[in-house]
């Protein structure tokens, strides 16, 4: 075939797409990432650029239209300043660019298939009137296949990763499907009026919030006595005139701040379960410092809460923390307690949790308090009737909650936490039949055909509603753990996954998921919505499926871009355990053959993971083979008129020795792709990456 060089060969306006990309990362509200969490996504505005310009005709490729090198140089400004355009974030849904984008690639294509129109399955490949679809094999996150579908393109995205799919599914397959639909949930029905403009999805948007808000309220009148408020009395202010304001009110408490607990190490105290604290420290806020003050009394000790800057601030600081990991000092007698001892009490099932605080809401911001026998004894009655009993992996690296006897994903949750996660999936259920109920009402085909047998109807309707009310109490999950940590100098929860890891903590918050506040399911119901109005306008079609990229057929005769497992960066389904466990009680019915397994395939995750395959030596032998196979499969199958394009986004350290500098994550990768038949034309630096 005759080949056009395309512009990501030739120029690329790389310092708009990198301030661009940068930017990006600071945007939360109505961004994709913020509908489900996914680790190392894309930039928008990065995958954009990239294919657009590997579709666009380089000004070089037609010299009988820009016969001279300035010619050519003008032309390629002027495609720069439609990518320029393109990539800004207040850009993303802008149709005018976005047309104006499509408009190029429509226009190099018809060159192609002009010039390709006596060629070799010129039928097959070249219908002028129709783009190539787009196809990315590790589809993760969801960023390429969702900027393929914005540029026009029918789009394709597959993974192993079930929770991958599942999210490339909420992007890019489920909106076009109900594009224009009006709600069909009562109250907006009768206050809008099914008639008027429901542009893209946002009538879809509007039934996720209004069966949301059920699913919330109905889960306070299931559980919220395990969520009282918290009475300010007379004692409490005694020695707090900060709390005289607010005596004889009931305040909404927004967090406990717990710390685990072992048995003293000292035979004197050995009846006391002493804290592991890694801090006293409450709020560092510039006059509203606050913090927890041990008092032993009686052979054993309380919790009390101080306000301003706390007399020994290092001590405050550093709480019985001694030094880095299970190093801690006993509380009553100042003797270290040994890591060994830690690992043997939890090991054993003795490691239990103390509350040392309660965070409240008050007037003019946070405010903190002693913790009270019955607070600490309405957590204690939580009776949860379900769990996940995953077991996570023995892989210290990402996972070190399994070396205190932390074993299973149900572990990391409390009892409280596992009553209320349990509670919204099984409401998630309930909502689905409302939702058919009403769509039935509206007028929606009562076919019986569900959303994953190809349904349009009142069921798939259903069954779509489902899917994102799902992802928010999975959203809600990430808030609602055991490993949630409490930031002093914002006065906010930190999330479970702070990083691609799930590290051991000894004193976390255990939010109030009912009280408007980080973690409470409708603040998730809202961040969903928020994405489904903002950014899927649903043009084009797209299909998500899960399939290995080592045996995968549907690349053939598409467009590809894709952003391939980083080496051994990340335990991509190691730690989607974490949220396919709570995803699949709520949507196995309506996906069965997403969710046959009980925990992510992992034995073909194209990952080099030593403790998967035995040694590093043998993990680097699987990644290099299974990625070569890979790539062979993209090589022999994608269209012959693109050039394929490859993110790797590798950070680690760089090794000297007699060939020099090595990178054997970044050598690997390259090594599979040559080996797999590709030639590279072309590698950019973007800096798509916080530092």
């Amino acid at each position: 075939m005759i080949h056009k060089k395309k512009l990501i060969e030739v120029a690329l306006p790389l310092e708009a797409i990198n301030i661009a990309s940068a930017r990006e990362k600071s945007i939360r509200h109505g961004h994709p990432s913020t509908l489900h969490l996914w680790w190392a996504r894309r930039p928008l505005a990065a995958a954009r650029a990239v294919i657009f310009a590997q579709m666009v005709d380089d000004p070089s490729a037609h010299p009988d239209i820009f016969p001279t090198e300035k010619k050519q140089e003008k032309e390629r400004q002027r495609l720069f300043r439609i990518i320029e355009d393109l990539v800004k974030w207040e850009n993303t849904t802008n149709e005018t660019v976005l047309q104006q984008a499509r408009d190029e690639i429509w226009q190099s294509w018809r060159y192609t298939c002009a010039e390709n129109a006596d060629q070799p399955r010129a039928k097959e490949l070249f219908d002028r009137y129709k783009l190539p679809a787009f196809h990315d094999p590790f589809a993760g996150g969801g960023a390429l296949p969702l900027e393929a579908q914005r540029l026009g393109l029918e789009s394709y995205a597959s993974d192993l990763n079930p929770v991958a799919v599942l999210i490339n599914k909420a992007m890019i397959e489920i909106p076009p499907k109900f594009a224009g639909q009006p709600p069909v949930n009562p109250e907006s029905r009768r206050k809008l009026g099914a008639s008027g403009s429901w542009r893209g999805a946002t009538g879809l948007a509007e039934d996720v919030r209004h069966y949301g808000l059920w699913i919330r309220d109905e889960a306070e009148k299931r559980i919220g006595h395990l969520y009282p408020k918290i009475e300010v009395t007379a004692d409490m202010a005694k020695e707090r005139p900060d709390l005289k304001p607010y005596v004889g009110r009931k305040l909404t408490v927004i967090a406990w701040l717990w710390a685990r607990t072992v048995k003293s190490p000292n035979p004197a105290f050995a009846h006391v379960d002493v804290p592991l604290a890694s801090t006293f420290m409450l709020s560092t806020k510039a006059g509203k410092e606050a913090y927890v003050e041990p008092v032993i009394e009686s052979a054993g000790y309380r919790f009390a809460v101080k306000v301003g800057k706390p007399k020994e601030a290092e001590g405050a600081k550093n709480g019985t923390k001694l030094a880095r990991g299970a190093n801690f000092k006993c509380l009553m007698s100042g003797a270290p307690i040994a890591s060994d001892h830690i690992y043997g009490e939890a090991n054993a099932g003795r490691m239990g949790a103390r509350l040392m605080a309660i965070v409240a809401e008050g007037d003019r911001g946070r405010v903190y308090l002693a913790p009270t026998p019955e607070m600490e004894a309405i957590a204690l009655t939580a009776q949860p009737e379900w769990k996940p009993e995953v077991a996570m992996p023995e892989n210290p690296r990402w996972f070190s909650p399994p070396l205190y006897g932390l074993k299973t994903y149900g572990d990391l949750f409390t009892p409280r936490q596992l009553v209320v996660l349990t509670t919204f999936s099984d409401l998630v259920q309930e909502a689905r039949e409302q939702v058919k109920r009403d769509a039935i009402a509206a007028g929606l085909p009562v076919d019986g055909e569900a959303l994953a047998r190809g349904g349009r109807g009142a069921a798939a309707y259903a069954d779509a509603v489902g899917v994102y009310l799902a992802f928010a109490q999975s959203k809600a999950c990430n808030r609602n753990s055991s490993l949630c940590l409490w930031e002093h100098r914002m006065d906010r929860l930190v999330a479970t996954f702070g990083r691609q890891a799930l590290p051991m903590v000894w004193d976390f918050a255990e939010t109030n998921p009912l009280a408007g506040a980080g973690g409470d399911i409708l603040g998730s119901v809202q961040s969903v919505c928020e994405v489904i109005e903002k950014q899927f306008d649903c043009g084009h079609f797209g299909k998500a499926l899960q399939v290995d990229a080592v045996k995968q057929i549907t690349t053939l005769g598409k467009l590809v871009s894709t952003d391939p497992p980083y080496y051994d960066n990340i335990g991509y389904a190691d730690l989607s355990d974490f949220f396919y466990v709570w995803l699949r009680r709520s949507l196995k019915p309506v996906f069965p053959d997403l969710f046959t397994t009980l925990a992510v395939p992992k034995v073909d995750e194209l990952v080099a993971t030593p403790y998967r395959h035995g040694s590093k030596q043998k993990a680097e032998a699987f990644f290099l083979d299974g990625m070569t196979q890979a790539m062979h499969r993209l090589a022999e199958q994608a269209h012959p008129a693109f050039p394929v394009t490859i993110y790797y986004a590798f950070k680690q350290a760089e090794s000297d020795g007699a060939d020099g500098t090595t990178n054997t994550g970044w050598d690997t990768f390259l090594a599979a792709v040559i080996q797999a038949g590709f030639a590279i034309s072309g590698t950019w630096p973007m800096r798509t990456e916080q530092p």
